[in-house]
């Protein structure tokens, strides 16, 4: 595990705190601050048990249960009973980095002193994610609203040392001997804790702020392979130009088109399309690339901002207040979240449909200005990468049915209690598959372009400096160049690799310096 430490204070978190403990294995700590905040807090809520008068989370049911009074003699029962029943999830296990940002997120609210719990469970939370104890966590169980309710229940019962949890060696056994081995001690629930632990936005939040790390790099990949196909297809980048895109100011259009001219700095391809059949202009998915991928990076920007806003929040029903009061509240409604999922999935997948149709540009002889049919070494003999293109056409058409809204759809719950939803939860699952798929598209438009890039130097035509790093750090990964047909699954998962690992970034950027 990497030694660095995330201290989890009374304040907000960083999405780079959320990717070191999910991703990287990061300590966590409490800090002083957030020890004492928790005590005051608890101060308050054991003053409110000991009073008659019901509040709700503290000496009443849940949901649509809430109008009954709890007796002091049954809340224990009763939190370790919301944990037990609520822990209902079901289908494949969620994967550990989703799972770890799920416990830390709700560390970092628990430590804000708003929601109640007892410093000593807040340490145990800190404990498991330390120990690397991971709990099983399933597919199916949120829906976006009074929290990811199953997800966090999961988590709270490996707390409580029962159900199932995966231990630092991968191996998944019962969470009480795991606890036991690592020796941290099972959790007895109090007044509000089960609740405090189950009610908040965690598990979609961890799902954005590791989608958006991740659609970063695709971003400025994709600026390199757009610009790869332009001067794989003779295109010319007077298109680029600064001044043109200073007329339309969108800042994400600016940085793309910077990218791309600064990839394309010193080639010898760029400038022939008035050659042997002239062209006014390039196509759409050449020519407007700087404004799709740039109104994709905007819409990164912004959901960045609802994911900083989230991170700074403290997500619990209800919530214990400086003054002593305990207000119930809708803050846990994951609607700005959801909303944001679905506008990242929605870019994402038009992002893959413009870098599909450059690559099939370039295997077009009609449409490619003078490169064999498919980039094939003896077309006919060879059918080159014609069936790349058909993988990468069924990655977009994929992407496109992920694209639409989880958050359009609501569906009542707890006995029209909860009766309107936000479904943020399936919107995060659906865009990590997006993610993943864009990667898979991005990484054949590069092999594609690479390898009309070496066909172009066959016929006496330079590549630019930065051009030529990228396609000699994919051959060093493993993506071979031109040539007769072969297997070609391996080159395309080492292409693969080779992006989502942001290793295509970091083979130009030392040519063109850091990219946006």
């Amino acid at each position: 595990m990497d030694m660095h430490t995330v201290v989890v204070g009374t304040s907000g978190t960083t999405a780079e705190d959320v990717v070191a403990v999910a991703r990287h294995g990061a300590r966590v700590e409490l800090s002083a601050a957030a020890v004492e905040a928790l005590a005051a807090a608890r101060l308050i809520v054991d003053a409110l048990a000991a009073k008659p008068e019901p509040v709700y989370g503290v000496s009443t049911g849940f949901g649509a249960l809430a109008s009954r009074h709890i007796s002091p003699e049954l809340r224990a029962q009763l939190q370790r009973n919301i944990v037990r029943s609520h822990a209902a999830g079901m289908g494949p296990r969620v994967e550990r980095e989703v799972v770890r940002a799920l416990m830390f997120l709700r560390l970092k609210t628990v430590a804000s002193g708003h929601t109640g719990v007892r410093p000593e469970v807040a340490q145990t939370m800190a404990d498991l994610l330390n120990a690397g104890i991971t709990p099983v966590v399933h597919e199916y169980g949120s829906l976006g609203c009074s929290g990811d309710l199953a997800p966090l229940s999961h988590c709270a019962l490996t707390l409580m040392g029962e159900g199932d949890a995966e231990g630092p060696d991968g191996t998944v056994r019962p969470a009480g001997e795991l606890l036991a081995a690592h020796g941290i001690a099972q959790v007895e629930l109090r007044e509000k804790e089960g609740l405090a632990l189950l009610n908040g936005t965690d598990g979609m939040l961890g799902m954005l702020v590791m989608a958006l790390a991740d659609l970063k790099n695709l971003y400025t990949s994709a600026d390199i392979t757009a610009a790869l196909s332009l001067e794989a297809l003779l295109g010319t980048d007077k298109v680029l130009a600064p001044e043109l895109h200073a007329i339309r100011p969108h800042p994400g259009q600016g940085a793309s088109a910077d990218n791309m001219l600064r990839v394309l700095a010193g080639s010898g391809l760029t400038g022939h399309h008035q050659d042997d059949a002239p062209r006014v202009q390039d196509a759409y998915s050449v020519r407007c690339a700087p404004q799709v991928n740039g109104a994709g990076r905007d819409t990164l920007d912004y959901a960045a901002v609802v994911a900083g806003r989230e991170l700074a929040s403290s997500v619990d029903n209800p919530v214990v207040l400086p003054d002593g009061r305990v207000e119930s509240n809708g803050n846990f409604h994951g609607a700005p979240v959801a909303y944001v999922l679905d506008f990242l999935a929605i870019v994402a997948a038009d992002l893959g449909s413009i870098c599909e149709r450059r690559t099939d540009r370039l295997l077009d002889k009609n449409r490619s200005h003078g490169l064999p049919p498919f980039l094939a070494d003896d077309a006919g003999v060879d059918s080159g990468l014609m069936i790349a293109q058909y993988t990468q056409a069924a990655l977009v058409s994929e992407m496109k049915r992920l694209a639409v809204p989880a958050s359009a759809d609501s569906i009542p719950s707890s006995a029209m209690q909860e009766d309107h939803v936000s479904m943020g939860w399936s919107g995060a699952r659906k865009l990590r598959t997006a993610v993943d798929n864009l990667a898979r598209i991005v990484a054949v438009e590069l092999y594609a372009a690479t390898r009309a890039v070496e066909l172009r130097a066959a016929q006496g035509l330079t590549p630019a400096p930065a051009s030529q790093a990228a396609v000699d750090a994919l051959r060093a990964a493993g993506a071979e160049g031109p040539g007769p047909d072969r297997f070609l699954a391996p080159d395309l998962a080492a292409a693969d690799t080779f992006v989502r690992e942001g290793r295509l970034v970091a083979a130009v950027e030392p040519v063109t310096g850091p990219l946006a």
